[in-house]
């Protein structure tokens, strides 16, 4: 019998994205099982890696100069699913990778550079517009990208508040904004609300940047955002799941853009047709460049695993390093970074210990 291994992996943050994972995972399965047919299938939640999982080699990608985290101009970039379909990673206009660990500043850093490839999308002829959230320097509720897409953020005089999470707590009134002739479809990669003791500020906030004093005021912006988006007929979005992704982009495009909220993993793996492939695999391979507990909730890596054991998978987790799981099959690199002849070796010892296959 021919074995069949899918191989499932999202990006290990900072070193390779996905299809270069998905590549030097193959390479470690066809070392131990040269006959294997082996299934590849890049993911992402929405966050690192989304253009490499589901745009395939060749497809069209623009660089278009947008507003960065921090105001600077910064290169976008913007990927097409087809000639009406556009797609980015909201972190290639404000991500926390775009600025040094000492220019963190959540309290200024700013959206306003989403917005603007919203609307350049839908210059261009977009009918749909996907947007990715996760990795971002900001903590603004998506008041950023609203500004981007012409709307105006106010105080009680009527005068235009800073960019950033910062100024939120003087918020009087949101005005104006274009009408967005396409769908946007926005991407979370966690399931954490807009406000509240798990809201975006207290979760993410310390991770970009923020001190204690910083997270309140944070956390009393995005309360007053909750309460003006609330009066306008939208009370939902203070506790959706995944309003507080990006540091409240979630919210703020539900909000602003009216886009439509779903969890990126199951996007994704609905997008590249997971399901079919794991319907014909013995064992499937997933990881990504750190994994633990939280990987387990709204990650695409968990929601391999999840989808794996529910059809009675054999499944084998690989990553730069594995925290706290037990009773999953997992390998790592113990703390050492992994070239791609490390990866393709954690995944040919997994395949042998899998199948119970004798050591090379």
């Amino acid at each position: 019998m021919t074995h069949v291994v899918l191989i499932a992996p999202a990006a290990f943050k900072g070193t390779f994205g996905p299809r270069q994972v998905a590549d030097a995972l193959a390479m470690g399965v066809r070392h131990a099982l040269p006959e294997a047919t082996v299934l590849q299938c890049p993911i992402s939640d929405g966050g690192d890696g989304l253009l490499d999982a589901v745009l395939p080699p060749g497809s069209l990608r623009e660089r278009l100069t947008v507003t960065g985290p921090l105001s600077d101009p910064v290169s976008g970039e913007l990927g097409w699913i087809d000639p009406e379909t556009a797609i980015f990673e909201s972190a290639t206009a404000c991500g926390i990778a775009l600025l040094k660990p000492d220019q963190l500043d959540p309290l200024r850093a700013t959206t306003r550079g989403v917005g603007e490839l919203v609307w350049e999308a839908v210059e261009r002829g977009a009918n749909t517009v996907v947007v990715g959230l996760g990795g971002s320097a900001t903590v603004d509720g998506g008041t950023g990208a609203a500004r981007g897409l012409g709307w105006s953020i106010v105080d009680s005089g009527g005068a235009a508040l800073p960019d950033g999470g910062g100024s939120l707590a003087q918020l009087a009134e949101v005005e104006g904004g274009w009408s967005i002739a396409a769908r946007v479809v926005a991407l979370a990669d966690v399931t954490t609300p807009l406000v509240g003791p798990k809201g975006a500020a207290p979760v993410f906030g310390p991770q970009k940047g923020a001190g204690p004093e910083g997270v309140k005021l944070l956390s009393r912006g995005l309360e007053r955002l909750a309460e003006v988006m609330a009066r306008h007929g939208r009370n939902d979005l203070a506790t959706l799941d995944g309003g507080g992704a990006a540091g409240g982009l979630g919210a703020g495009l539900a909000f602003f853009a009216k886009a439509q909220l779903t969890s990126g993993a199951d996007w994704v793996l609905t997008r590249v047709g997971f399901d079919a492939a794991l319907a014909n695999a013995q064992l499937v391979i997933t990881g990504e460049g750190s994994f633990d507990r939280t990987s387990l909730v709204g990650k695409a890596s968990g929601e391999v695993v999840r989808r794996a054991q529910a059809a009675r998978k054999r499944v084998a987790v690989v990553a730069g390093k594995v925290e706290g799981l037990v009773g999953l099959h997992a390998l790592d690199g113990e703390g050492r970074v992994l070239d791609a002849t490390g990866i393709a070796a954690l995944a040919q010892r997994a395949v042998r210990e899998a199948f119970g296959l004798p050591g090379p």
